[in-house]
């Protein structure tokens, strides 16, 4: 059982930042005692006016340097018809059968439904039988529908998010969880959020990782917030792996942390740091992570979507 609400405020609101990542590095060590941090190689991909073939080359490319996951950003075809996704995912899937296709969050995925005249449980049936394998789940924001969020669920409400994963879970499907925080939401509705999740999870199980994330007001064009420091982010990630201990993994944010505070992070609850992402956007490379996690205390290991290990060195 996770600490209770009560406890998670008492962090919230305690400047024993030591205590508070002893706490959450005993939750980890229950769930992780081998001692090792996990990455993934994986790459993300525009779809929307790449034509397919375009885009086999990049995963293509992808496979040749060890990575074993993609995820499709963009409308299939330019809309957001079922047909043109079922298409694309099949066509992907027939070339590279080993690749694990990670698309679409639950605001596309209401789209799609909608665009499409289905109910939101057939629409990701169809699109897993053409071969999607699982949801992430970066939009969520803050799931608490007071919170006004830039681009956060779309259009969505927190039930609307919940249904989608709900969905998927009931179809034995995994997703992940994420929660951007930093947006002018309180403490209150930071564990709002968490209680969210870990209910949904208490249902049927189906998270299979964890990823808070401070939102940058500077790469959102945003003003009127200030960036969460670097301690208020692992206080955040260390009581999110205290609250929501009946998820396996969570993982630390390599996108807006950087590599030091990264390294922190796998002492503050985390046991995962995230992905090697081959998009030429970001130049971290794998032996970056490795020598990250070695720099921590804990073996790194390759891990695929699923957070099964692959490469333990």
């Amino acid at each position: 059982m996770g600490i209770s609400r009560e406890q998670a405020l008492d962090c919230f609101n305690s400047d024993d930042l030591i205590g508070i990542g002893m706490e959450a590095e005993a939750v980890r060590r229950g769930l992780h005692p081998e001692g090792v941090a996990s990455y993934a190689i994986e790459r993300r991909i525009d779809c929307a006016a790449a034509p397919f073939e375009a885009i086999c080359e990049q995963i293509r490319q992808t496979v040749e340097r060890g990575g074993t996951g993609v995820t499709l950003r963009g409308a299939a075809g330019g809309e957001h018809k079922i047909d043109g996704y079922e298409r694309l995912f099949a066509g992907v899937r027939e070339q590279f059968p080993a690749v694990w296709l990670h698309c679409l969050s639950a605001s596309e995925i209401l789209t799609i439904a909608q665009a499409s005249g289905l109910a939101v449980r057939d629409t990701i049936s169809r699109l897993r039988d053409a071969g999607l394998g699982s949801i992430p789940g970066d939009d969520a924001g803050i799931l608490d529908d007071a919170v006004q969020q830039e681009g956060a669920r779309g259009k969505g409400t927190v039930a609307d998010w919940v249904s989608v994963h709900r969905a998927a879970h009931e179809l034995g499907m995994r997703t992940t969880a994420g929660m951007t925080f930093g947006v002018g939401e309180s403490f209150e509705q930071r564990l709002n959020h968490l209680e969210v999740v870990r209910q949904l999870q208490e249902e049927i199980g189906g998270f299979i990782a964890f990823v808070p994330v401070s939102f940058q007001p500077r790469k959102a064009s945003v003003s009127g917030f200030e960036e969460a420091t670097a301690v208020e982010y692992v206080k955040t990630l260390a009581i999110s792996r205290m609250v929501l201990d009946n998820i396996e993994n969570v993982q630390a944010d390599l996108e807006t942390q950087g590599l030091k505070v990264l390294q922190m992070g796998l002492r503050f609850g985390a046991n995962d740091v995230g992905s090697v992402l081959l998009d030429g956007i970001d130049d971290t490379t794998e032996e970056d992570l490795r020598r990250v996690i070695r720099g921590a205390g804990f073996k790194p290991v390759q891990r695929d979507t699923l957070y099964r290990t692959m490469f333990l060195g």
